[in-house]
């Protein structure tokens, strides 16, 4: 561990360690939980984006193949990292949800004004006896509404309930899997594992360190949205390896982390809206140039779908339908080499088909850059 300890790892060397750890340097053949726990969870603030993290990950993925999980209760949809939605495991969710308390918290009273004279613990109690059954959030609302007279913000209270009371969404028989208004159970009354179970910050540093590092104690804050984590790294420090970034920081990773050479190649992938490969990070120049950041974070936070060449961002993606033509448009950032296009075409032409498996014609559109 010694050789290793202090080793100063390039930008390169970054791009290509998060690459292996986030399962892009190679499709992987893996079930869809095994690869959603291998990735620390997959953000899932819309219903298509983890479906396409998951197609640009595993060999031979097909819809169904998350829908099964989803259906049996092995993956879940729930709030979770930075007080957003995120599809992880059952067991995941269950350990990681009470650690995020602290998060979803400062979530809700950063509502100000709307949530100030607010008492949370109540409205969460009354939506806990009545969220033991599959309910959308309008019906809830409407509950809360009649027990809560005096409160005259629903939606307040609403976001009370989802910051304070662990719920998972209800999976349908939609092609997504989650509906326009989905149904929304108390996760106890979902789960076979009890929210709580397994609940240990070091095992989950040593989680997103598996995913995402190596990695600044600051980089794990902004994936989770907890503060006050680098004394939590140094006290795990003797069991962690310590290497440096080209700027003198210390990067936290464990001994068998995948650091593979920064020469590796790394082929064209599709990323997703929202991915985490975007947004796991303080710095997150190992995988986009800060130059392009105000093109793929919008001023009200959306994040665009991306795509890499030779494993950083080269520019945004979009897929439109208009009757029976499906087209994928790219937005290159940089002038694209050739072979380059080539094989983002023939990926875009796969993935046009994995979108939209019905239409008869698809078209994939390079913009100039």
């Amino acid at each position: 561990m010694d050789d290793v300890n202090n080793k100063v790892m390039s930008r390169a060397a970054l791009n290509r360690a998060l690459l292996a750890r986030q399962m892009l340097l190679s499709r992987h053949a893996a079930t869809p939980v095994a690869a959603v726990e291998a990735v620390a969870g997959l953000q899932a603030q819309e219903p298509r984006p983890p479906f396409v993290g998951l197609w640009s990950r595993l060999l031979g993925f097909r819809r169904a193949d998350l829908l099964a999980p989803l259906h049996d209760r092995h993956l879940v949809r729930g709030t979770l990292l930075r007080g957003t939605q995120h599809l992880v495991s059952a067991r995941d969710y269950a350990a990681w949800r009470p650690l995020l308390q602290p998060v979803l918290s400062a979530g809700f009273l950063g509502l100000g004004d709307r949530t100030r004279h607010i008492d949370p613990h109540p409205i969460a109690a009354a939506a806990r006896l009545h969220m033991a059954s599959p309910r959308t959030f309008t019906d809830l609302r409407a509950h809360l509404a009649a027990a809560f007279p005096d409160q005259p913000d629903d939606r307040a209270m609403g976001h009370a309930v989802r910051c304070h009371l662990p719920l998972v969404t209800v999976p349908d028989d939609s092609i997504w899997g989650i509906a326009n208004d989905p149904l929304y159970i108390a996760a106890d009354n979902w789960l076979s594992t009890p929210v709580g179970e397994g609940a240990d910050i070091k095992d989950m540093v040593r989680r997103y360190l598996a995913a995402f590092g190596p990695a600044t104690a600051a980089d794990m804050q902004v994936w989770c949205g907890l503060k006050g984590l680098k004394p939590v790294l140094d006290g795990m420090a003797p069991d962690l390896v310590v290497l440096r970034d080209e700027k003198g920081r210390a990067l936290y990773d464990l001994p068998d982390g995948p650091r593979p050479p920064p020469e590796t190649p790394a082929p064209v992938r599709y990323v997703p809206a929202f991915d985490n490969l975007i947004l796991a990070h303080a710095d997150r120049t190992r995988i986009v140039d800060e130059a392009w950041r105000p093109r793929i974070v919008s001023k009200n936070l959306q994040v665009a779908a991306t795509f890499l060449v030779d494993g950083f961002v080269a520019g945004i993606w979009k897929t439109t339908r208009k009757a029976k033509l499906a087209t994928l448009t790219l937005e290159p950032f940089i002038p694209l080499a050739k072979a380059d296009e080539d094989a983002l075409r023939q990926e875009g032409e796969a993935l046009l088909r994995f979108l939209e498996p019905d239409a008869p014609a698809l078209a994939v559109i390079v913009q100039p850059s």
